[in-house]
């Protein structure tokens, strides 16, 4: 028989939002419980890419997924968080006492006072391009993702896409790779400015090869990757050499069971009242990739305010009989807070 959980708020999703809501909310004794899907706490940062470098958190010119997972994991640790890890959230019901119960895929239940909805774009999986024997070398030369780059040292690499993911890792891939080809269909990138014009010096200066208007449409090898073929936009072909083909064309998001629980959504993410982060549902509250609301910005640090506003918002309305003041960590420490 499974164990219920008590808590005081139940955070889907433990990404770097959800582990920022740990900290936010123990300053104001309140205590998470985190459900997530994937195995370890840090949602697509350390899944996917714990190596990639970030750079729009404050404070830090540069920090590694990971790393920044690491040091939020710390930051929550004075809360004592309880985690259920790799059981998708799956049914969610109100009480008659008013607090929510959450039901898990694995029949893991936990009840708490309100919902926190920090899950980034949801149950997620790669887009993939498509090329007829596209399966035949996943993994055996196709990779969706890149979790250590020292994997492709002095290795041959070809990246799809024109996103900042593909920007993004043909910078960090070109000083360890023996080789660098990135290719996009355009010759307009959808990446931030200030990495199209690093990757565009890097092609100046032949660290690495970038391919415009032209996609990969074939694949070719034995039991392992050894070439793609590269259509261009005026239909001509050539071969390029690799060892490794990485298409980087974003994930795509799926809400799951999320959806099924009478929230507002559109287009794959949860309409809130950015005054408060709640969302159609009273008592439910979404921050993150997975909320929207007019001039949205889907960034980590955006993230971090949203989570900071809902756990002082519900706190106030938990405590209307209190005067709820805001208690500077710079004065007071962490110690006496948690």
């Amino acid at each position: 028989m499974n164990t219920t959980h008590q808590t005081d708020l139940i955070v889907i999703g433990a990404g770097p939002c959800g582990l920022f809501t740990i900290f936010e909310a123990g300053l104001l004794k309140m205590h998470c419980h985190l459900v997530d899907y994937l195995g370890v706490p840090g949602g697509q940062c350390a899944e996917i890419y714990p190596k990639k470098p970030i750079y729009d958190i404050p404070g830090f010119p540069s920090v590694l997924a990971g790393e920044l997972v690491d040091n939020l994991m710390k930051q929550g640790a004075p809360f004592h968080p309880t985690f259920t890890l790799g059981e998708r959230a799956e049914q969610l019901e109100r009480l008659e006492d008013g607090r929510f119960r959450l039901t898990t895929t694995r029949g893991t239940v936990i009840e708490g006072t309100n919902v926190i909805l920090a899950g980034g774009l949801g149950c997620f999986e790669p887009r993939k391009p498509t090329i007829a024997n596209l399966a035949d070398f996943e993994y055996k030369g196709v990779d969706y993702v890149i979790k250590d780059p020292e994997e492709f040292r002095g290795k041959r690499v070809v990246i799809g896409g024109g996103g900042d993911s593909a920007l993004d890792w043909t910078i960090v891939l070109a000083d360890i790779a023996s080789e660098v080809t990135l290719i996009h269909r355009s010759q307009q990138f959808r990446a931030a400015p200030d990495s199209v014009e690093k990757a565009n010096a890097l092609a100046a200066a032949g660290k690495i090869t970038m391919i415009t208007d032209a996609q990969v449409t074939g694949l070719d090898g034995g039991t392992a990757l050894e070439g793609v073929t590269i259509t261009h936009n005026d239909e001509s072909t050539e071969r390029i050499a690799t060892d490794h083909y990485i298409p980087l064309f974003g994930l795509s998001p799926k809400l799951g069971p999320i959806a099924q629980w009478g929230l507002n959504i559109e287009k794959n993410a949860v309409i809130v009242d950015n005054s408060t982060y709640e969302t159609s549902v009273p008592g439910i509250y979404a921050v993150g990739d997975i909320s929207e609301y007019p001039n949205k910005l889907k960034l980590i640090l955006c993230g971090f305010h949203e989570a900071a506003i809902a756990c002082n918002v519900i706190y106030a309305r938990r405590h209307p009989e209190k005067k709820h003041v805001i208690k500077y960590t710079t004065v007071t420490g962490i110690n006496e807070l948690a």
